[in-house]
């Protein structure tokens, strides 16, 4: 069996425009926010942070994701933190700007959701809704030519008055009074029988 000796260490290549050992730190804290300072400032302000998230959203796995996902994305984007003073202050409006997207996604998906389907109607009121429309095609062919014409397009056509006038070429006047007599001759013809 073959035995894996060790790589020797190799040195490290040293890359155009990197500075030495002694500038490293300097760098660092000139290139943006630490690892040791954001894992500083999530032991400090966690529950500050929860709290925010807490009043923004409405149940706590919620706010702890929006607090967990702020820290992440502070965490990759903590070279464009340059002053560590201002870290809390970035992971603050990430926590809104987090909560916000949040309850969008909430307020969207409630519009997706299908809508219920109303209750269907049971055989027998779908039996006696069509007896009664049956009822009433018999009833409207009783009407006079005139009265059924105004009546049909007055109330099934939703016209008003004066179109109904103007359709059929007669006066305004005309159409009232076909109307209401259809109307009573409809009542008594439904009456009589139900």
């Amino acid at each position: 069996m073959p035995v894996i000796a060790p790589m020797p260490a190799a040195r490290p290549t040293r890359i155009p425009g990197q500075r030495d050992g002694a500038d490293d730190t300097a760098a660092d804290a000139a290139a943006g926010t630490t690892v040791d300072h954001l894992t500083e400032t999530y032991r400090a302000h966690y529950r500050s942070l929860l709290g925010l998230a807490a009043l923004l959203l409405d149940d706590t796995a919620s706010c702890e994701d929006v607090v967990q996902e702020a820290f992440i994305r502070v965490h990759s984007a903590r070279k464009r933190v340059r002053d560590k003073e201002k870290t809390l202050a970035y992971l603050r409006q990430t926590v809104v700007n987090l909560s916000r997207s949040a309850l969008r996604r909430r307020i969207l998906g409630l519009k997706l959701l299908s809508k219920p389907m109303p209750d269907m109607a049971s055989a027998e009121e779908g039996a006696y809704d069509q007896l009664e429309r049956d009822s009433l095609i018999k009833a409207m062919k009783g009407l006079q030519r005139r009265q059924r014409e105004v009546l049909v397009l007055r109330y099934f056509a939703d016209m008003t008055e004066a179109q109904v006038a103007e359709t059929l070429g007669i006066s305004l006047g005309s159409v009232k009074a076909y109307g209401s007599r259809g109307i009573a001759a409809l009542r008594v013809s439904m009456g009589a029988k139900t």
